[in-house]
């Protein structure tokens, strides 16, 4: 079985996504200084960096980035490949604050609610939000991103594949499809 790759996104609709959604937190959080944005392991540290970057770029303000890993949170660890966990660092008290969990793609919603249960693990947030780059449906559980970059309706049989700059040395998203 071979597969066929469309390109969803390129470089340069990526950055204007990007530009977007720094735009849409910033309009719906007026007070930055209360915001962290948390990129869940793996491609949602460099997008919440990437929205961090251009935050600052529009405001001035510094927002801080955490790290998140949820390996050990999920509920489907038997089902899932082996991994090595990321490392979490989340250099703030969160207590209070506006979390926004960053990812690169939401599918099913189980990542996010994993990382729900990590984020309470390191404080209590006055609000959670949730912020992705694309929502390709098929949720199993009631989770929906406040920011969302691109809705792509997929198949199940479907795979999605982002690439940032750092680390993968270009932007795209890619749809993948499994053909025979």
């Amino acid at each position: 079985m071979s597969s066929s790759i469309v390109e969803i996104l390129s470089a340069d609709e990526i950055r204007r996504t990007i530009v977007r959604l720094a735009s849409e937190i910033d309009e719906r959080c007026r007070d930055l200084s209360q915001i962290v944005l948390v990129g869940i392991q793996t491609k949602g540290v460099p997008l919440a960096k990437m929205l961090a970057k251009q935050i600052e770029i529009l405001e001035g303000v510094k927002i801080p980035v955490a790290t998140l890993d949820i390996t050990f949170y999920r509920d489907d660890l038997d089902s899932i490949a082996v991994r090595t966990p990321g490392k979490t660092n989340i250099p703030v008290d969160l207590n209070g604050k506006t979390v926004i969990l960053v990812d690169d793609v939401i599918y099913q919603g189980r990542t996010i609610r994993a990382a729900l249960n990590a984020v309470n693990e390191y404080g209590r947030p006055k609000h959670i939000l949730l912020a992705v780059l694309v929502d390709r449906g098929h949720r199993q559980v009631p989770i929906h991103p406040d920011f969302c970059g691109k809705k792509l309706p997929t198949a199940r049989e479907e795979k999605v594949k982002v690439y940032f700059q750092e680390p993968d040395g270009r932007d795209a998203v890619e749809l993948i499809r499994a053909t025979s």
